[in-house]
This record gives C-alpha cells, structure tokens and sequence, in this order.
C-alpha cells in the first residue's frame, strides 16, 4: 500500500469538491470575481482555501515518511487523520457548527506536529 499515493487521492479529492462549491456558490451569488461581499461565497472560499493551507504541505510530510522508510500503515493512519480533521473542519465551516469546527482544527494541529517531529526525528536517524 502506498500511503502517499492514497492521501494525494482522498486530499485532492476533497480539494476538488470544496473548488466545485466554490464555483456552485459563484454561479448562484452571480460572483465572477472576489466574493462580492456574500457571506455565502466567503465560506466557500475559505473552507477551500483553509484545505489547501494544511493539505497540500502535509502532503510533503506524508511523502518524506515513505522516502525514510517509516511504517506504512502508520503513516496511512496519520493520513487518514488528517483527511477526518479536514473534512470536519471544512464541514462545520460550511455549516457553521464552531464546536466541530474547534475539534477539527485541533486535531490538524496534532497531526501536523506529530507527523512533523516523528519525519525530523526519521532524518535525524538516517
């Protein structure tokens, strides 16, 4: 199992979903550009973008685990974490649930740590 290659599907796939709203919200507020001052699109916006902010550079912790070697199944689990705390967040920041939203954000945080010190303590090994 390639657990880079499963988080790069699963995160660009929600990538892609929050873009897709992104634009639903665009077509029905009738925004080209910015937000046009919609509450509405303003979510949208920043739930994509907040994804795309812990996403995309978490992606780089997750491939650095594969090149040193770390336990996959390991790895995935973190993974998949960071996708449940994503999803969560994006969610509750469309339906503005602020305690989701709260727990969601903590555990991205976590994540992020943990998956940080555990690919620096692997290098630092070597």
């Amino acid at each position: 199992m390639n657990a880079f290659a499963l988080y790069a599907g699963a995160g660009v796939l929600l990538l892609t979903l929050l873009a897709l709203n992104v634009s639903r919200v665009r077509i029905a507020e009738r925004v080209a550009n910015g937000d046009g001052g919609s509450r509405a699109l303003k979510k949208a916006i920043r739930a994509h973008m907040n994804s795309v902010e812990h996403l995309v550079p978490f992606g780089l912790v997750v491939a650095g685990l594969g090149q040193v070697g770390a336990d996959t199944r390991l790895v995935t689990a973190l993974a998949a974490a960071m996708l449940a705390a994503r999803v969560g967040h994006a969610a509750s920041m469309l339906g503005s649930r602020f305690q989701v939203r709260r727990w969601a954000a903590g555990l991205t945080y976590v994540v992020e740590v943990v998956g940080c010190v555990w690919l620096l303590v692997e290098a630092v090994r070597g």
